[in-house]
């Protein structure tokens, strides 16, 4: 979001064409809080300033790791720090762009996909002129180091895109993208990268993927064309290394792949889904109330697809949501509060039934 291909480009996009207030002193919980949203409660701001998205809970629940582009560097690096936003830490290597970060469980280890093998420079942002595209940067591999990002282990060495990579919570098994058999699909493997296994052979996108605390099913977004005109131009952006990201749905399927089902069907760009505790619903990110596309809000659906309510109605972004192991913390990430235009923040909050 992550991501190259995650939404945290399109996240930079879309903050610069939303208005933003500004704030010169951390904020309070009540400031930070909109009547409507009543599932919210003590929201907390954690990071001020930057670029900073994708914050994922640790499996204690204690800290959170998350891609942040600070400090004048050009594009986003890994961090981590305490579930109170203390104790920030680059943990990447300061090289290449990195997205999709997560820790193994009990914190051996952390997850995320970097572009440094092929280069130590950022790589180039694609030309916007003809429309808003993701770049699916083919250097992007998959690596594991030590939580303070030593020991640094490259797990995919396939040609092409990897990346997107989220651990079961038994420490077993990576889910991922990539596009290492010519389309965009979701993989898993080990925890040391051996066994790769296909889940997804539809034509289109299938990408960030997360498992269900149990272990059990996989929840992720999806593109698949259907028409020729569509399956023509997906195929035509794909060649050239780009994706449209206008269109995703929500799906899930059992952790083997079997049993893959819809379960949005709102026509307009979703992603970021994620598990309750219980697997029996999904919070994820959707522009489906803004006319124009640019404003993203969270929504809650039933796993069957049924149910589907809004939980934030800020103006401007709120993304990438994740719940505790408990359930009882929401992190996610948000333009609101900014100081500058733009600016994207971690908060977290107190989840409310």
């Amino acid at each position: 979001m992550k991501k190259s291909i995650s939404l945290f480009l399109f996240l930079l996009m879309t903050a610069a064409l939303v208005s933003s207030r500004s704030q010169t002193s951390a904020p309070s919980s009540q400031s930070l809080a909109l009547p409507s949203e009543r599932h919210l409660r003590n929201i907390k701001q954690l990071s001020f300033g930057g670029q900073n998205a994708e914050a994922y809970f640790s499996g204690d629940g204690r800290q959170l790791i998350f891609q942040s582009q600070r400090d004048g560097r050009e594009c986003d690096q890994i961090y981590t720090m305490n579930a109170d936003g203390s104790n920030v830490k680059m943990v990447s290597t300061g090289m290449g762009r990195t997205t999709c970060s997560y820790f193994f469980p009990h914190k051996k280890r952390i997850l995320y996909s970097s572009t440094h093998m092929g280069s130590t420079a950022c790589p180039p942002r694609p030309d916007y002129s003809h429309g808003y595209v993701w770049p699916i940067y083919s250097s992007y591999d998959i690596f594991t180091a030590r939580p303070d990002g030593s020991d640094l282990k490259r797990l995919t060495t396939t040609p092409g895109y990897d990346a997107e990579a989220t651990i079961s919570t038994d420490g077993r098994n990576i889910v991922f993208t990539s596009m290492r058999d010519g389309d965009l699909d979701v993989y898993m493997m080990d925890a040391n990268g051996k066994h790769v296994k296909r889940l997804t052979t539809e034509l289109g996108y299938d990408g960030g993927a997360f498992f269900s605390a149990d272990g059990r099913k996989i929840v992720y977004r999806a593109y698949h064309p259907k028409t020729p005109a569509e399956i023509s131009r997906y195929k035509q952006k794909l060649a050239e290394n780009l994706i449209e990201p206008t269109v995703f749905e929500i799906w899930v399927m059992n952790a083997d792949g079997s049993n893959k089902r819809q379960v949005t069907n709102l026509g307009v760009a979703s992603f970021a889904p994620y598990f309750f505790p219980d697997a029996r619903r999904i919070i994820f990110a959707s522009n489906l109330n803004d006319p124009g596309g640019r404003n993203f809000d969270l929504y809650v659906v039933n796993a069957d697809g049924t149910g589907l309510e809004r939980i934030t109605y800020n103006d401007t972004f709120d993304g990438f949501p994740m719940f505790s192991p408990d359930g009882k913390k929401l992190v996610f990430a948000s333009n609101r509060n900014a100081r500058v235009r733009g600016e994207t923040n971690v908060f977290i909050a107190d989840w409310v039934e």
